[in-house]
């Protein structure tokens, strides 16, 4: 339920600010700066969050995490009551957002395993991904209706649903871990070594963080409604909505599968493909629906991408580790989508909004090719259980089917 809720309300801020800050500022670099200071914070809180997660425990984590986050909220919300916009001290804000989401969204991933059994991983964490994406589908239609409705007042109210999180997250069990008594570097750094060593997980990440850093339209979304499809906040809502429903059913299904994913990395592969196809399409289009379903497909495709890739990194990282891979897994994460954000603010303003999409859609074509021939392991796997701990780079971990 936090899991859910705690989306809305990312969900939520996210079209509040790309909307208001774009109708003050009309500059694509306010919407780039915004993803700028939401991914600092993991680049400068990487190397202690899983350290932190690994050592701490985690329920502690995400009930300060959650604490911190409303807290910033509640400043975005001060900053946008003042009738002068300090577009300063709103990114502060969003910066300490930003530290608040370094660690919480590792610790929630690592949550995960410790709950259930290893054979029904991949099915666990297509539920989560659904919960979390049905939140997706809630938080920007209600966003787009709230804006038009009470406007700036929505952050007050998006910071008191954040704050509600921590009592989900007081029903969380005590889960017991090994905290680890030293802290050399190496055992800070033990979550990128691991990475690094085992090519099924890095080639998983990496082509996530290419095709979704580059490819990725969701920035763009604010500029496309105002400027390309010429519609207000509640069809911005509509479309940002669309990949959150479309990762939705897509998840339902996976995660009622009576039986595990067979030859998983060719379907990574497809849906890959699928992923570029969407944005390809999405780009070219200036007709509502036309965008509305290659936002949807992309979304699909997304969720099957993302359950193979987070399956692999799960079942093939030791429970010791699961908090410092977490990491190493979020830093990619963010940086694919924070870093994304701010690379398409960047490009849009540069080269435009359109141009921008299309390079983005050609690049991910070209990632995808590249990453098939650097990491084969990656599209050879089929069942994600049959990833061993010890070696999950081995091709005996393959699988066969």
């Amino acid at each position: 339920m936090s899991r859910a809720t705690i989306g809305v309300a990312n969900t939520m801020l996210t079209v509040s600010l790309g909307w208001h800050l774009y109708e003050e500022t009309g500059d694509a670099w306010s919407l780039a700066l915004v993803g700028l200071m939401q991914i600092l914070p993991v680049y400068l809180f990487f190397f202690v969050s899983g350290y932190v997660i690994d050592n701490v425990p985690r329920r502690l984590v995400v009930r300060a995490c959650a604490l911190l986050e409303s807290l910033a909220i509640f400043g975005i919300a001060y900053v946008f009551h003042e009738d002068q916009l300090e577009l300063a001290w709103l990114y502060c804000f969003i910066f300490i957002h930003g530290i608040g989401r370094a660690f919480h969204g590792p610790a929630l991933h690592a949550i995960i395993p410790s709950l259930v059994n290893r054979s029904f991983l991949d099915r666990a964490i297509a539920l989560s991904s659904t919960v979390w994406n049905v939140a997706g589908v809630i938080g920007p239609v209600v966003a787009g209706i709230l804006i038009l409705w009470i406007d700036r007042l929505i952050y007050p109210l998006i910071a008191l649903i954040t704050l509600s999180t921590l009592l989900g997250y007081l029903a969380l069990p005590i889960m017991r871990m090994k905290a680890s008594n030293n802290r050399r570097l190496d055992e800070i750094l033990a979550g990128m070594k691991y990475v690094r060593g085992h090519s099924i997980i890095l080639g998983g990440l990496t082509i996530d963080l290419l095709m979704v850093g580059f490819g990725s339209v969701l920035v763009l979304l604010p500029i496309y409604a105002a400027d390309i499809l010429k519609v207000g906040p509640d069809e911005l809502g509509l479309l940002r909505a669309m990949p959150a429903l479309g990762s939705i059913l897509v998840g339902i299904y996976i995660a009622t599968r009576r039986t595990e994913m067979n030859h998983s990395g060719k379907k990574l592969f497809w849906a890959l493909i699928l992923f570029a196809l969407s944005v390809l399409a999405f780009s070219v289009s200036n007709i509502l629906w036309i965008s509305l379903v290659a936002l949807f497909m992309y979304g699909a495709a997304d969720m099957v991408s993302v359950n193979i890739r987070m399956g692999m990194v799960q079942a093939a990282t030791p429970e010791n580790l699961r908090g410092r891979v977490s990491a190493v897994n979020m830093l990619f994460i963010q940086t694919s989508n924070e870093a994304g954000d701010f690379r398409g603010g960047a490009f849009a303003a540069s080269f435009g909004v359109v141009q921008t999409a299309i390079i983005g859609a050609l690049l991910g074509f070209g990632f995808l090719f590249w990453t098939r021939w650097k990491f084969p392991q990656l599209f050879m796997l089929s069942r994600i259980s049959e990833l061993s701990v010890k070696d999950s780079g081995s091709p005996k971990d393959l699988g066969n089917d």
